[in-house]
C-alpha cells in the first residue's frame, strides 16, 4: 500500500494519513459549517483535504502545521496562500489563548478543527481542554474508540478518564464514522468525527480541576480496583461513605457528580485553595 498521497510521503512520525474521500470530506465541512467573520483553526492540515474546502467558504482560516515541508507547501499554495496564517509549531506547545488574542477577531472565541495524529489526540484533548474559555467549539476526526471513550457514560466499558474530563469541560456528540480506506496509507482502526462544546457553566461544581484529573488518574488507572483501593491514597472507606458512595464500587460506575464531590472532598482535606484552570 502507497504511502504518497500528492507528491507527499506520510510521515509515521506525524502519525500521517491522509483524507481523500470527497463524500466524508464534503460530511465534515458541513458539520465544521464555517462562516466567514469566524476564528477558524485547523490543526494538522496535511495536504489540505479539509484546508482547500474550508477556504472556498471563507476568506480567512489559521492553520497549525509542524511538518515544514507541508507547511511550505501550504505557503505556496496555488488558490489560497493568501487566505492562511501558518503557525509552525507543534499544537500540543501551542498557547491557544494566545493566538485567539492576535487573531483577526480577538473578541471571538476560536472554532478549532481537524483530522488529528491519532498518536497524540488524548494529549492534545487535554492540552485544549485548558483552553476552553476561548474555544466556541472543535470538530475532529479522531480513532473511533477514542470518540467512544469521550461520549461514554458510567457503567460503559469505554467510560474512563478521558470521558469523564471531556464531559466535564464539553457537550460532546459523535458526529460521523470515517471507513479506514477514506485515507491513504489507510489507517488499521475505523475513524470516526466528534463535535465538542465547551460547556459556558461546567455542569458540576468542582474546586480545582487539578484534584478532579489527579482524582480520575487515581481511579482509573487500575480499571479493576475498586476506589477503596484506587483512591486509598487520599480517601479512606469512611470518607466514600460519607458522599453516599459504595467503597466497594469501580470507577467506571462512577458519575461525573460523584468524581466531583470525591475532589471537593480531597481539596478540603488537603487544605488546598480552589483553582479553575
Amino acid at each position: 500500500m502507497s504511502k504518497t498521497h500528492l507528491g507527499h510521503t506520510a510521515r509515521k512520525r506525524f502519525g500521517q494519513n491522509f483524507l481523500h474521500d470527497d463524500y466524508v470530506i464534503e460530511k465534515i465541512v458541513n458539520a465544521i459549517h464555517p462562516q466567514n467573520g469566524e476564528n477558524l483553526l485547523e490543526i494538522g492540515p496535511g495536504l489540505g483535504a479539509l484546508t482547500d474546502p474550508v477556504c472556498e467558504r471563507v476568506n480567512a482560516l489559521t492553520v497549525v502545521e509542524l511538518d515544514r515541508d507541508l507547511a511550505k507547501r501550504l505557503r505556496h499554495h496555488p488558490f489560497h496562500a493568501d487566505k492562511l496564517t501558518i503557525i509552525e509549531q507543534d499544537a500540543l506547545t501551542l498557547d491557544f489563548a494566545a493566538v485567539q488574542q492576535q487573531s483577526r477577531f480577538p473578541e471571538k472565541p476560536l472554532r478549532v478543527f481537524g483530522n488529528l495524529p491519532y498518536n497524540i489526540s488524548t494529549p492534545l484533548m487535554f492540552h485544549l481542554f485548558d483552553f476552553s474559555n476561548v474555544i466556541m467549539d472543535m470538530h475532529f476526526m479522531l480513532q473511533k474508540e477514542v470518540v467512544s471513550r469521550l461520549a461514554a457514560g458510567p457503567g460503559n466499558r469505554n467510560y474512563g478518564r478521558l470521558s469523564v474530563m471531556a464531559q466535564y469541560f464539553c457537550a460532546v456528540m459523535p458526529v460521523l464514522e470515517v471507513p479506514p480506506d477514506a485515507f491513504k496509507p489507510p489507517p488499521k482502526v475505523d475513524s470516526a468525527v466528534v463535535r465538542l462544546v465547551p460547556h459556558k457553566q461546567p455542569p458540576v461544581q468542582v474546586d480545582s480541576v487539578t484534584t478532579l484529573e489527579r482524582v480520575c488518574a487515581q481511579a482509573f488507572n487500575q480499571r479493576r480496583k475498586t476506589i477503596r483501593n484506587s483512591l486509598k491514597e487520599c480517601l479512606d472507606e469512611a470518607e466514600l461513605a460519607s458522599l453516599g458512595l459504595d467503597p466497594g464500587a469501580r470507577a467506571e460506575t462512577l458519575s461525573l457528580q460523584n468524581f466531583a464531590d470525591i475532589a471537593n472532598l480531597v481539596n478540603k482535606k488537603e487544605g488546598l485553595p480552589p483553582s479553575h484552570g
